[in-house]
């Protein structure tokens, strides 16, 4: 059997048995993670052991102690939303690798709980990725209670990618704290090489799924709203040219943040500040346009009449 049959079989072992698989990984705890392929876009899904932990479900790139990481995990950095299928529940997340010293952390208390992976890591020269599934839930409050209609979908996007927003921020100045307690000890800056991968991944994720969303508004959504309620026709143009302006904003998002590192705090809150403004004052008018006419429309949409 190819390694490829057997991760099928043991899919669909996963899926047929509420999580349960036989085999080598009797009794282990799995969970599928479907990530978007690096090079090709389509989709893969592979068995992963799980260590459940307070920030998230904990995977490693062992790749059985191999020399090369799996292709999963190149997957992930190049389209960090992914999907994680565990016998109980299925969601979207945002991977996040872990660095420095929260990966020794991290890499711990993996072992601690499974200390194969310590073996793995004997194994070969390369640094074990241990990478964090974040959840992509809004907080409680936030967002519809239930997504019945394509208004609610649409809320339901622009809830997280508002969290998306958040995100960055809140770890752009832990890593200004960072830096200014290193300054104040004297000590070396904290290494961020390049944008650094917690502050990487969700902003790459929140561009992703922007650039993703506005495709289909483009091309399906607002065509048939704008056929359906011409008196709205300044409207949608207007969203449509902010659709242009918001690409350019989403560039000077991921150019500003690849200077974190070694920026100026107080400019860089500023200018951080001006882009998420811009972006949320975007989808406050689309919300404001757009939700009353999609309340109607149920979602998921039922068969063709």
């Amino acid at each position: 059997m190819s390694a490829t049959d057997f991760n099928q079989w043991v899919i669909d072992e996963f899926r047929a048995n509420g999580g349960k698989v036989g085999g080598p990984f009797e009794g282990s705890d799995l969970l599928l993670l479907t990530t978007t392929g690096a090079r090709t876009g389509r989709q893969h899904t592979t068995p992963l052991g799980r260590i459940p932990h307070e920030e998230g479900l904990l995977v490693v790139g062992s790749n059985l102690g191999d020399d090369r990481h799996p292709a999963w995990y190149h997957n992930l950095l190049a389209h960090p939303l992914v999907r994680v299928e565990t016998p109980t529940e299925e969601y979207e997340a945002v991977a996040v690798p872990a660095e420095g010293a929260h990966r020794e952390r991290l890499f711990a208390y993996v072992t601690a709980a499974e200390p194969g992976y310590a073996d793995y890591q004997d194994r070969t020269s390369r640094t074990l990725p241990v990478v964090v599934l974040q959840r992509s839930d809004p907080a409680p409050g936030e967002g519809p209670a239930e997504v019945r209609s394509l208004a609610d979908k649409l809320l339901e996007v622009h809830v997280w990618l508002r969290g998306q927003l958040r995100h960055v921020r809140a770890e752009t100045e832990a890593l200004f704290a960072a830096r200014a307690q290193a300054a104040r000890d004297g000590a070396a800056p904290p290494p961020a090489p390049g944008l650094g991968l917690q502050i990487r991944q969700h902003c790459l994720a929140f561009c992703q799924a922007l650039e993703f969303h506005h495709k289909g508004e483009d091309a399906h959504v607002f065509p048939a709203l704008a056929a359906a309620h011409p008196h709205l026709e300044d409207a949608f143009a207007r969203l449509a040219a902010e659709h242009r302006t918001v690409a350019r904003l989403q560039q000077e998002l991921s150019r500003l943040l690849a200077d974190a590192a070694t920026a100026d705090p107080d400019r860089f809150r500023t200018e951080l500040g001006r882009l998420s403004e811009e972006l949320t004052a975007h989808l406050d008018y689309e919300e404001e346009q757009v939700l009353p006419l999609l309340s109607e429309i149920p979602f998921p949409p039922g068969p063709p009449a």
